[in-house]
């Protein structure tokens, strides 16, 4: 069946939540393992087609913001999914006081259990209407963002149509185009600073409501964590200070050299190549069927994978009016589908997610294999992005389909490019963190935080007089800072790990490719730091491994800058 078949109508949120009223009694009233086990799989079956129906909608929603259905079906969701999600805390909680509890742990797992224990700490019913409030923001931000329209080279363009002009080999073009972005996020300077500041209210005030001090405990167990916290990746971001920032600064001087700039402006950062970075040739549909190509010549798993991607047209990647900005993969349980989002703009991006949002579908098909249970499909996000990041590597012998002769370029430009990311990708972690310890910072305060973490995580980078840019406020580009608090260091947490692959990968490519697939597999079965150990990798928290991710992956930089 085609995602355009996918039936959706709205539920009755209602009746579905008096089932699980009814449900969560059974299971606190149970007499025997089996009829507990009976109500909880009648709960995960019910929560199965309501997940599946927010997906749709959600995806609908995204594709174009403009639809007026989706629009106040999008709403509805917003609305009712605290309260549905509220409901599945009280399935949770009674599976957690049951006393039959020790009985099903051996039936379902103690790690089922440690999840439950995570996620009822995370949310309560007297916080409900703040969730709501909180949903709504969100899209108020998504959909001011989408909205842009800004005229550029005799044409009007969204943020990420406006992606190549930010590439262009002429510096003043490049110039021109960050200046024409950064007027439509100036000329909307309020609405995104009052969506923000009501964000870190809404969000401090759920907190303090469940006896936290602020968010950065709620945010934290909202992300899963488990066998690590806080301090963890403090030390983390600290290291990569001290162990990756070095090694970026001097990749950084030598594309500075390359590219003939005399210092670098935040209009050269990603721009890698004098004569313009690679470009993938051919149209959206090429890049398409050559990436299908490509996971059909890559292993049996992946083949089965991306032709029933292709069947189901499970995929909605061109840039277009009205369409919600970024990229992301998200699944329809109902369906046991994947579904990858992105906004195609004719540069290396376009493959970079390809292989990075493919990497999320093909871990999400292969735990669909497996039915497990959704807390068990599931992984942790730090875990899911290991799965996309380390892919984007693991595809390297096919780069060739989408860049021929630009292929050494590519590769040169992707390495390259997932190195300079750590430190920024630490800078917006740490930026949260002094947010939300500091709730009542006036949106200058915020900005002048994020300049001076700039000088910390990228002393390379000078703003000029670039409007929006130069006041601090580039942060507000960063979704994920409006739409998940606390996410952003998962990606850096997983480049860690994916680095790893890639050195295991030009050792020997078909260790690595059988290392990934174990830990594919895993799914959500074990821990972040128990599937990374468990594939023979050292986790990012261990002492000794950003330093040796940074000189292997700088040394390999180095040793491949292309002849001129």
């Amino acid at each position: 069946m085609k995602f355009s078949e996918f039936s959706y109508k709205r539920p009755d949120l209602a009746f579905a939540m008096a089932q699980m009223d009814t449900l969560a009694h059974s299971i606190q009233n149970a007499q025997t393992v089996s009829d507990a086990k009976s109500a909880f799989l009648s709960f995960e079956k019910m929560a199965e087609e309501i997940r599946s129906l927010s997906s749709i909608c959600y995806v609908r929603h995204t594709v174009d913001t403009r639809d007026r259905f989706y629009e106040q079906e999008n709403a509805f969701w917003d609305e009712n999914l605290p309260l549905f999600m509220d409901k599945q805390l009280d399935i949770y909680r009674a599976m957690l006081a049951s006393p039959l509890r020790p009985a099903l742990e051996k039936e379902f797992g103690r790690l089922l259990f440690d999840k439950m224990e995570i996620d009822v700490k995370s949310a309560d019913p007297s916080i409900i209407p703040l969730m709501q409030e909180e949903n709504s923001l969100q899209t108020q931000y998504q959909q001011l963002y989408a909205s842009a329209q800004i005229p550029f080279d005799g044409k009007t363009l969204t943020v990420a149509q406006l992606a190549p002009y930010k590439q262009n080999p002429d510096r003043s073009v490049r110039k021109a185009a960050f200046e024409a972005e950064g007027r439509f996020f100036d000329e909307n300077q309020e609405k995104f600073d009052e969506i923000y500041d009501k964000l870190v209210k809404n969000r401090t005030e759920q907190a303090r409501r469940m006896g936290y001090e602020n968010f950065i405990p709620l945010g934290c167990i909202r992300m899963k964590r488990n066998g690590y916290g806080v301090l963890e990746m403090e030390s983390y971001r600290k290291k990569i200070i001290e162990e990756m920032v070095p090694a970026v600064c001097e990749l950084k001087k030598v594309q500075q050299n390359r590219i003939g700039v005399d210092s670098m402006q935040y209009y050269d950062d990603t721009f890698l190549f004098p004569d313009g970075n690679p470009l993938p040739f051919g149209s959206s549909d090429e890049i398409l069927a050559a990436g299908q190509q490509m996971y059909r010549a890559l292993s049996a798993e992946t083949a089965e994978f991306i032709d029933f991607m292709f069947d189901s047209q499970l995929f909605d990647v061109l840039a277009k009016e009205g369409k919600a900005p970024g990229g992301y993969c998200t699944y329809i349980p109902s369906h046991k589908s994947p579904f990858i989002f992105s906004n195609f703009n004719g540069t290396a991006g376009d493959v970079d997610v390809l292989t990075h949002e493919a990497g999320h579908a093909f871990a999400a098909y292969q735990a669909a294999k497996q039915n497990l249970l959704p807390e068990y499909a599931d992984n942790t996000l730090e875990a899911c992005e290991v799965h996309s990041m380390s892919m984007e590597f693991l595809t390297s012998d096919y780069h060739h389909l989408f860049f021929a002769d630009q292929t050494e370029k590519y590769q040169l430009f992707h390495a390259e490019s997932a190195v300079f990311f750590l430190p920024y990708g630490c800078m917006v972690d740490e930026f949260q963190h002094i947010v939300y310890a500091n709730p009542e910072m006036s949106p200058r305060q915020r900005n002048e935080a994020w300049m001076a973490l700039e000088k910390k995580y990228r002393p390379y980078l000078e703003f000029g007089d670039l409007p929006f840019y130069s006041r601090g406020a580039g942060w507000q580009r960063q979704m994920h800072i409006y739409l998940d608090p606390f996410y952003y260091i998962d990606y850096c947490l997983a480049q860690t790990v994916a680095l790893q692959f890639w050195a295991l990968f030009l050792k020997d490519p078909k260790d690595a490719w059988k290392r990934y697939l174990a830990l594919v597999n895993q799914a959500g079965t074990g821990t972040f730091v128990e599937v990374v150990k468990a594939a023979g990798l050292k986790t990012p928290f261990e002492d000794g491994c950003v330093k040796e991710v940074a000189e292997i992956s700088k040394g390999w930089c180095l040793a491949h800058q292309l002849k001129k």
